[in-house]
């Protein structure tokens, strides 16, 4: 695992890898060794909900209510916790998000390589993760844990087929993470690992925490050798089905329609970067794909995959041209505006988690997406006020 103050390519290879520019595509594809185991400035009021998050019909549902949230992505979670002198910033992010409102968190449960990798199970890491979930839980903020990622900054799938190719097996290319059953098997075994994890500050293993609202399966998943997209559907059937067998009280979330339509994943996900897809990311060129890009695929929820439906990541580069604060609060207005009708109309969009959340100190952290509440009032403002509209929402619905 790679440690603040130790050695960082953690968010220069984060931003390298968010800073490449991909085809505008209308949504992102999806959300160790031995043998295969058989088993700040306003103050918003967020409901304590102890119970898990589950799916009823189309929505969210929490302690028998409609759940709707407003978060953030904060990759760095686990890296910063694993070294105790460094956990206050985790804490003050936590108590930031909640005093702003927001309920749900997506955070990195993997690092495959660098330094200090989890997966040797490094028991310090480890306890850095048992200090996230232990904090979300203080401050009532629900997690998502992605579990594996398509990048190589930390590992990722390449590590896995790289710990395969030096046991022998034949390994062509990275997409063999999908189709060979050894590495099968160690992502199998990854994700049991987790399940049974007993934390070390409660003694509550994780599968019986509802403070995990949802695995995520992987980030961003790409398989280039088969656009077809059959090898990936193929991936992501097993290994929900897998997870679901030996945990179902967790949710499991993947990205899009195809993938959405498998039974073992329980709610859909999109990730927004325009600035990222457009060959004319002008103010005016984003906002416009923006909003029709998330409506399509709230209608798409709506009228086809009949499943919750949230905004996993969402995003605008400082370094865009001509970029501005203003530009910034109204892409993120974009998205809750799209949010939160949909909820309000009963539909389907449950909530939403930008891209990426730091406290102060963290400069090293920066990759040119991040939002630090006490730094940007304007942005805030407009956070601020979808938390309070998606927090009222669920409260109207449950009275």
């Amino acid at each position: 695992m790679i440690l603040q103050g130790s050695f960082l390519p953690t968010a220069f290879n984060h931003q390298a890898e968010k800073g490449k520019k991909r085809k505008p595509i209308k949504e992102k594809k999806l959300v160790l060794t031995g043998k295969c185991q058989r088993r700040s400035h306003l103050a918003v009021k967020v409901e304590d909900g102890g119970g898990f998050v589950k799916t009823e019909g189309v929505h969210f549902m929490l302690n028998g209510s409609p759940f709707y949230a407003n978060g953030f992505n904060a990759y760095w979670l686990m890296f910063l916790a694993s070294d105790p002198s460094q956990r206050a910033k985790v804490t003050s992010a936590f108590q930031e998000a909640t005093s702003h409102g927001l309920s749900i968190a997506r955070t990195w449960a993997f690092s495959d390589g660098g330094y200090m990798p989890l997966q040797t199970y490094s028991e310090k890491m480890f306890q850095g993760l048992d200090f996230v979930i232990s904090e979300a839980k203080k401050f009532r903020i629900k997690l998502v844990l992605s579990l594996v990622d398509n990048y190589e900054a930390l590992g990722g799938m390449r590590q896995y087929v790289e710990w395969a190719r030096s046991q022998g097996q034949p390994i062509a290319s990275d997409d063999d993470f999908f189709t060979n059953p050894v590495v099968k098997c160690y992502y199998k075994n990854h994700v049991q690992t987790f399940l049974t994890r007993r934390k070390s500050i409660t003694g509550i293993a994780y599968k019986d925490d509802p403070t995990i609202m949802a695995w995520e399966l992987m980030n961003d998943v790409r398989c280039p050798s088969d656009p077809s997209g059959r090898t990936i559907q193929a991936w992501i059937t097993e290994m929900a089905s897998h997870k679901q067998q030996n945990n179902p009280s967790f949710l499991v979330r993947m990205d899009f329609i195809e993938n959405n339509q498998i039974p073992g994943i329980d709610f859909a996900t999109v990730h927004s970067y325009p600035d990222q897809w457009l060959s004319d990311p002008s103010e005016g060129n984003q906002i416009s794909f923006l909003s029709n890009w998330a409506n399509t695929h709230i209608q798409d929820v709506q009228n086809v995959l009949r499943k919750p439906l949230l905004f996993a990541e969402f995003g605008i580069s400082s370094k865009d041209l001509g970029y501005n604060q203003n530009e910034r609060d109204q892409f993120f207005d974009t998205v809750y505006s799209a949010i939160y009708s949909s909820a309000r109309g009963g539909g389907m969009a449950a909530g939403s988690m930008f891209w990426q959340l730091l406290t102060t100190g963290m400069d090293s952290y920066q990759d040119i997406y991040e939002i630090v509440l006490s730094e940007s009032p304007s942005t805030t403002s407009v956070i601020v006020q979808q938390s309070q509209k998606i927090n009222r929402k669920g409260r109207c619905t449950r009275a």
